[in-house]
C-alpha cells in the first residue's frame, strides 16, 4: 500500500512536469518550424494539457483496465468545470467571450450528449472509439473556422533546436513512464480498498491529471487572460470526451459500468449545462466569485455522491 501510494504522487509529479516540458519543447519547435502562435496554442498546447488524461487512460487500456481510463476521462472533465473553473473564479472573476457562450459551450454540450448515448449502448467498442476520433478534428476546425479575430497569442519560448528536441522528446518519454507508474499505483490502491478502479479513476487520477488544466487556467486568470482560462478547460475537456475515451475504446473496448450511467455520466453533463447557462445569462457575461464558489460546492456534493454509492468488491 506504500509503494502504491508513493507510485500514484510519484506518477502525478512525473506526468504533470513532464507534459509542461513537452509542450514547451514542441511548441518551441513548432515555432521553428514556420506554425503560428495561435495554430499552436490551439492545437500543441492543447493536447499537452490533456496529455496526462490521454497518456493514463491509453495506458490502462493497454493494461486492461478501463475503467481507471473512463473514468480518467470523466472526472477530468467534472474536475475541470467544477474544481478548476471554480477555483479559478473564486481568485478572478471570470470574463465569458460571447463567442464561447454561442459557439463552444453548445458544441461541448453537444459532444456530451452524443458520448452519453453511446454509452447507453451498454459498450465504448471499437466503433465508439473511431466515431469520437474522427469528430475531434471536425471539432477542431469548427473552432478554427469560427474565430473572427485572434485577441491573444500563446506565449513560446525561444530554445534553442538541440533544446526543443531534448525536452519534446525527453518529456514525452518522462510522460509515458509516469504514466504507467500512476496507473500501477492507482489498481494496487484501489485492490487494496476493494473498490473499482473507476472510483479511482473518477477521483485520485482525475484531479491528479487535471493538475496541468488548473495551473495553466490560474495562471491566465492572474494574467487578466481569463479568455484563456475557459479555452484552456473547454478544449481541455473536447479532447478528453473525443480523444482520451476515443483512444481507450479503440485500444481495449470495454463495457459501461451501471453507476456510469446513473452517476457519471449525468454529472458530466450537467456541470457542462450548468457552465453553458452560466456563460449565456451571467450578469454582463462574467462568471463571479459567487458562481466559482457554487461550482466548488457542486464538486464537493459530487464526491459525496461517490461515497455514497461506492460498494466494496
Amino acid at each position: 500500500m506504500i509503494w502504491a501510494t508513493v507510485a500514484v504522487v510519484l506518477g502525478i509529479a512525473l506526468t504533470v512536469v513532464s507534459a509542461d516540458k513537452f509542450v514547451e519543447g514542441s511548441a518551441s519547435l513548432a515555432s521553428r518550424l514556420g506554425m503560428s502562435h495561435f495554430l499552436i496554442g490551439l492545437t500543441i498546447v492543447s493536447i499537452g494539457t490533456s496529455a496526462p488524461e490521454l497518456l493514463v487512460s491509453a495506458v490502462a487500456a493497454f493494461q486492461g483496465s478501463p475503467g481507471l481510463a473512463l473514468g480518467n476521462a470523466l472526472g477530468s472533465n467534472i474536475t475541470n468545470i467544477a474544481l478548476v473553473l471554480g477555483t479559478t473564479a473564486c481568485i478572478c472573476p471570470l470574463m465569458v467571450p460571447g463567442s464561447i457562450a454561442r459557439r463552444e459551450l453548445p458544441l461541448l454540450t453537444l459532444i456530451g450528449l452524443c458520448v452519453c448515448a453511446l454509452a447507453y449502448r451498454g459498450i465504448y467498442d471499437l466503433w465508439a472509439g473511431l466515431a469520437l476520433i474522427a469528430t475531434l478534428p471536425v471539432v477542431l476546425h469548427q473552432v478554427v473556422r469560427g474565430e473572427v479575430q485572434i485577441t491573444h497569442e500563446t506565449e513560446i519560448a525561444e530554445l534553442s533546436l538541440k533544446t526543443s528536441l531534448v525536452l519534446t522528446v525527453g518529456g514525452l518519454l518522462i510522460l509515458l513512464g509516469g504514466s504507467k507508474t500512476l496507473v500501477w499505483g492507482a489498481t494496487e490502491i484501489a485492490r487494496y480498498f476493494g473498490v473499482s478502479e473507476l472510483i479511482i479513476g473518477l477521483t485520485i487520477v482525475a484531479v491528479g491529471t487535471s493538475l496541468p488544466e488548473l495551473a495553466a487556467s490560474v495562471a491566465s486568470a492572474l494574467k487578466n487572460k481569463t479568455e484563456m482560462a475557459l479555452g484552456t478547460v473547454i478544449g481541455s475537456n473536447f479532447f478528453n470526451f473525443l480523444g482520451v475515451i476515443g483512444v481507450a475504446a479503440i485500444i481495449s473496448p470495454f463495457s459501461i459500468e451501471p453507476d456510469v450511467i446513473t452517476r457519471d455520466l449525468p454529472w458530466t453533463l450537467g456541470l457542462t449545462v450548468l457552465l453553458w447557462l452560466l456563460a449565456l445569462f451571467g450578469a454582463q457575461g462574467i462568471l463571479k466569485r459567487s458562481h466559482g464558489a457554487l461550482l466548488i460546492l457542486l464538486y464537493v456534493s459530487y464526491l459525496c455522491h461517490i461515497s455514497a454509492t461506492i460498494v466494496p468488491n
